[in-house]
């Protein structure tokens, strides 16, 4: 499996260094990461703005100053929004850019709520999304992108329901984004949900968070902290340091044949570039053992 790095692990350094994604692709080459990722590239909280194609071009140019490959473009998409078909067109305009980056693949969410209808389910909105996700994935695989969605946003992140999705969209060019940490977050055990995962794996994320029981719904979330859909408590950290089964599931994906990207996403508190350190460490060793 190839390394690589989420421009998202950057989010504090950019941020607090008020710098570019030309000097995150030149640190994320120095760590030793082969490629690096990209989230939406218009991004305010960054102040990053401007015409999206533009930016593509001049992050592209970075990636091949530093022999840098991009292997994935990550962007926001909601098919349950209340414009869905000037959504698939965004989503689309999406798939152009990571296109421009030269980016292969794609990803986007599906949606992190569901409609506010009486008795309407998550089985609904899969079966009103699918065909919505299909004319994307259609597209991209015209413009030579693999498309594909993440476990992400409690609602499609558990295994069963993000397999189902896929199976409902039903098109070759649409698979998954496994991102091993995430399974926490609706406490699910990681590498078995990774194992029902790996057949359709395009993309793998491999994150860490500190995991605690829950304290019970009549007491305070501690700082720092986050409820899993089971009440449970999660925070992000290095890799390696805290309490997902990191080393397991990329057993899993091997032993299911998956050779592709394994991106590196950091959203701990601590100091960025020493966690990106230590986590490309642990991971290049965790990629060496069986």
């Amino acid at each position: 499996m190839k390394i690589g790095v989420s421009s998202y692990s950057f989010d504090r350094y950019l941020r607090d260094k008020e710098c570019g994604y030309r000097e995150i692709v030149l640190l994320s080459k120095t760590i030793g990461f082969r490629g690096i990722e990209f989230i939406d590239l218009v991004n305010p909280a960054w102040g990053i703005t401007g015409d999206e194609f533009a930016l593509a071009q001049k992050v592209r140019a970075a990636a091949d100053e530093f022999g840098m490959v991009i292997p994935a473009y990550t962007v926001a998409a909601d098919f349950l929004s209340s414009d869905p078909e000037g959504e698939v067109e965004r989503v689309c305009r999406k798939v152009d850019v990571a296109k421009e980056l030269g980016a292969p693949l794609i990803r986007y969410d599906a949606s992190f709520h569901l409609r506010d209808l009486p008795g309407y389910t998550w089985e609904d909105g899969i079966d009103e999304m699918a065909p919505r996700i299909r004319r994307v994935a259609e597209y991209a695989a015209e413009q030579g992108v693999r498309a594909c969605t993440e476990n992400h946003g409690f609602i499609y992140q558990s295994p069963e329901r993000v397999k189902r999705l896929i199976d409902a969209v039903g098109h070759q060019n649409y698979g998954w984004l496994v991102d091993v940490g995430n399974f926490s977050v609706v406490d699910c055990d990681n590498p078995a949900a990774v194992r029902v995962a790996a057949p359709y794996a395009f993309h793998v994320h491999a994150k860490d968070f500190i995991l605690l029981p829950g304290p019970g719904e009549e007491k305070p979330t501690p700082a720092g902290f986050r409820r899993s859909s089971g009440g449970n408590l999660w925070r992000g950290t290095v890799l390696g340091r805290g309490n997902v089964p990191v080393a397991a599931c990329l057993s899993a994906l091997r032993d299911a044949g998956y050779d592709g990207w394994v991106s590196l996403e950091f959203e701990g508190t601590e100091d960025v570039l020493p966690a990106l350190n230590e986590g490309f460490a642990y991971l290049s060793d965790a990629l060496t053992k069986r």
